[in-house]
């Protein structure tokens, strides 16, 4: 659905994008990531037809927004950070003159908006004035006049930005929802997001693409710093078996009605496996059964250690890793 190939964007002789290429497969809703600064918005702006590449291209459903920037353009709903919306205008004409504007059939236009109001959670709220709304409110509205025109692809710029968090969790329900009709990025420095709504991430910093992969493939860059136990057994008791197992740090018993989950830290990541094994051994020698071992590597662990660094990485390099050990 989105595949970019090597886009830069100057500004006088500031550099914003090097190079970036990355892809969206059709059906999938993935994290557009980075810290401030690192140059999501320009690469949005520029996916959706606002700004023009420096060099390089990208396409968008097969279509060029260098060569066919129109019909590029017309495959893209986008909800800017700020969405512009007329305060002065009530909801349901607010959408219906903003799918006149995209194009939408005037036989169409009243369905159309009606389908939106529904999608965007705005039942009811046709007939009042925009400026009356809460911000979680004008949000929708952004969404909906993102759908309004049925674009198989949804560019989200900080979604759930400025919002409380009932409004957040209503968002997450709506994106939620909306993936099982369209494809979706969604830009944003809030990692607990993207666990909560993507099946991928791309990640970005100085304007370059430092990884990208499944959620999975993503934690899997760098190694655990804990590791997540279940056991069949007392947990108390498996807790003092870990206390003097070298390269074990701090056991925790986490809140679960049977307390039978383990969390164990380790001191020393680069030892996680044979750390790993050895609690294992203390559980067996206690007699403790070992239900499942999970090793714990958090997102905002490889966000903050992969944008702190120059060198790039991707999701294969961990495959290479695992195959090295």
């Amino acid at each position: 659905m989105i595949a970019c190939h090597k886009l830069c964007k100057d500004y006088g002789s500031f550099r914003a994008l090097k190079n970036l290429s990355f892809e969206v497969a059709r059906g999938e809703v993935v994290g557009f990531l980075g810290p401030n600064g690192a140059g999501k918005s320009t690469t949005l702006r520029i996916l959706s037809g606002f700004l023009g590449p420096t060099s390089g291209d990208a396409r968008i459903n097969g279509h060029s927004i260098v060569d066919e920037p129109i019909v590029a353009k017309s495959m893209i709903g986008y909800m800017p950070e700020a969405a512009p919306l007329y305060t002065e205008m009530r909801v349901g004409e607010y959408l219906l003159y903003r799918a006149e504007l995209k194009g939408v059939a005037r036989a169409s236009r009243k369905t159309a908006v009606s389908r939106v109001i529904a999608d965007a959670g705005l039942d009811g709220m046709d007939g009042v004035l925009i400026g009356h709304l809460s911000k979680g409110y004008r949000q929708r509205v952004g969404l909906a006049d993102a759908l309004v025109a049925s674009p198989p692809l949804l560019i989200l710029d900080e979604p759930t930005a400025g919002l409380d968090p009932n409004q957040i969790r209503e968002v997450r329900a709506l994106i939620s929802r909306l993936k099982e009709k369209h494809t979706i990025l969604v830009s944003t420095h809030i990692l607990s997001e993207v666990e909560a709504m993507c099946d991928k991430g791309v990640l970005i910093a100085r304007g370059e693409l430092i990884a990208q992969g499944t959620l999975a493939e993503l934690r899997a860059l760098r190694r655990p710093r804990a590791v997540r136990i279940r056991i069949r057994g007392d947990a108390s008791a498996a807790k003092k078996a870990l206390v003097d197992i070298q390269g074990a740090g701090e056991t925790t018993i986490e809140d679960s009605a049977d307390r039978s989950r383990l969390s164990v830290s380790f001191s020393d990541p680069d030892d996680a496996d044979a750390t790993t094994a050895r609690i294992v051994a203390a559980l067996s020698r206690v007699q403790i059964g070992v239900v499942e071992v999970v090793p714990s590597s958090s997102l905002e662990q490889v966000f903050a250690d992969l944008t702190a660094r120059a060198p790039t990485a991707t999701a294969g390099d961990a495959k290479k890793r695992k195959g090295q050990r």
